[in-house]
């Protein structure tokens, strides 16, 4: 029944002849009848294209990361189940690299894997940075040449070096893999990230700025941003032969800032802002009362005498938040001589804008500007979004009273930071404020490579702070103020 439609056996093969029996020739067919239409030759199969051996060499290496990344996925469970963690704070790296070596070999030799002596080596220094470190982001942070991470989801990776973004090899296991790697860096400084609150800014024990932004808002995965800073404390003279700007550019900022100018650093982002006003701290008598307030703690003053205090956020009850206006408000009644705000960004613009006209000259901070001129705008329309109501002119005056030097920074197309202009504000002109450029960076072409080429150079403008410069004890050569022809 229904044999028509009946799929032929494919399991039912013709008789093979038996062996030492030749195969009958084909019997032709009877005088009359048409022979059988000959059997089309078969066409060559294509030869399949050989893999080439960077594409071998490469699929090779990846399987072999991807059985040490499973291998450190186990163990690394194996660690929390045998390792004392309460002993860990105690314990110094020799002896807990020791420890995690014993328990892998023993765990390895459970599993029956055989690793050669360059794989186990990795895999422990893997298994210390997952219990002691940040996992897969410690050789980053640990490569001084790196200025930036950005994780962009658990797979991948980038990494500023010289200017330059470039997508590293690194990876995390999955997202969960990254996310405990976020919660062990957030937890750190008392702050959490969860769907409810999914962004934080926290710093690292070695002061390095960083951001996250976790699932649902991070849509492919979570975000992370670390903006490294060096160990080293980077001088004025380290500027200087950087090329951020010239010796004489930094004589008259030395005289401003000891001459308790107020002075506003100016910038983009990643322009070099904090990395300026770490420098220009260093010009700051030893003898004062330094007061900082940040966000994040990030300044590395280099002064005996330094208050540093660091805004709070709410908890989980939406309560306990401590704003930089509160540190601000409450930074006043504790005698500072100079107070430095980290970043100027909102509401707190107008604490200090008042804390630089009652008596507390030298202050500074820094805002996000393109341009001196966009500073002081950029001063008006935070000034507005404090709610306070104040004639445009009355705001104005404030700000010309109250601020004496904007230092722009930048950073140019090749990566390269430079401080391309530094301008005075002399005072109103009617319901302007006036400005008056003392130096800037002057851009004369582009090399093949992409390096720009340019000069810093003075506008043959005299300081406006000249004779204030001479009565502290600063009297400046007027050929600093000549311009190169």
């Amino acid at each position: 029944m229904f044999s028509r439609f009946k799929k032929p056996d494919a399991t039912e093969a013709k008789p093979l002849p038996a062996a030492g029996v030749r195969p009958a020739a084909p019997v032709a067919p009877p005088a009359g009848q048409p022979s059988a239409a000959p059997r089309p030759a078969l066409a060559a199969r294509p030869v399949a294209a050989q893999p080439s051996a960077e594409a071998v060499a490469a699929d090779k290496e990846k399987k072999r990361k991807d059985r040490l990344m499973e291998l450190k996925v186990e163990l690394h469970k194996k660690l929390l189940e045998n390792l004392n963690l309460a002993a860990l704070e105690h314990a110094t790296e020799a002896n807990l690299k020791a420890e995690i070596a014993d328990i892998a070999s023993e765990a390895l030799t459970e599993m029956s894997v055989a690793l050669n002596k360059d794989d186990r080596a990795t895999l422990n220094q893997e298994l210390y940075d997952e219990v002691m470190g940040l996992g897969p982001l410690e050789p980053l942070l640990k490569d001084d040449s790196v200025s930036d991470i950005l994780v962009n989801g658990p797979h991948r990776i980038f990494i500023e070096r010289g200017g330059k973004l470039t997508l590293t090899d690194v990876t995390f296991k999955d997202e969960r893999h990254l996310l405990r790697i976020i919660d062990k860096i957030v937890s750190a400084v008392g702050r959490r990230v969860d769907e409810s609150n999914p962004y934080c800014d926290a710093r690292l024990a070695d002061g390095s700025r960083f951001n996250c932004m976790v699932p649902p808002v991070a849509v492919d995965g979570s975000l992370v941003s670390i903006r490294k800073f060096k160990k080293e404390k980077l001088a004025i003279s380290d500027l200087v032969r950087f090329g951020a700007f010239t010796e004489e550019m930094a004589a008259y900022l030395q005289a401003a800032v000891s001459c308790r100018l107020n002075v506003i650093v100016s910038g983009g982002t990643g322009s070099g802002k904090t990395t300026t006003l770490n420098a220009l701290s260093s010009f700051i008598d030893n003898t004062e009362r330094v007061l900082t307030i940040e966000d994040t703690a990030e300044l590395q003053l280099q002064q005996v005498h330094v208050g540093r205090m660091e805004s709070r956020p709410a908890n989980v009850e939406g309560k306990g938040a401590v704003t930089q206006r509160d540190c601000l408000r409450n930074a006043l009644r504790m005698r500072p001589d100079r107070i430095i705000v980290g970043e100027t960004r909102g509401e707190e613009v107008i604490d200090m804008l008042q804390a630089m006209n009652t008596g507390h000259d030298g202050s500074m901070t820094t805002i996000h500007a393109n341009s001196a001129r966009d500073g002081i705008s950029r001063l008006e329309n935070m000034v507005a979004m404090a709610g306070i109501e104040m004639p445009l002119k009355a705001v104005r005056s404030q700000i010309a009273s109250a601020v004496n030097l904007i230092v722009q920074a930048s950073r140019l197309q090749d990566g390269s930071r430079r401080m391309v202009s530094i301008t005075e504000i002399t005072g109103m002109e009617g319901e302007v404020i006036s400005m008056q450029e003392i130096f800037r960076f002057e851009r004369l072409g582009v090399e093949p490579n992409g390096k720009i080429i340019g000069r810093f150079n003075a506008t043959g403008v005299r300081s406006h702070y000249s004779d204030r410069f001479r009565q502290w004890g600063y009297d400046l050569p007027a050929s600093i103020y000549e311009p190169i022809v």
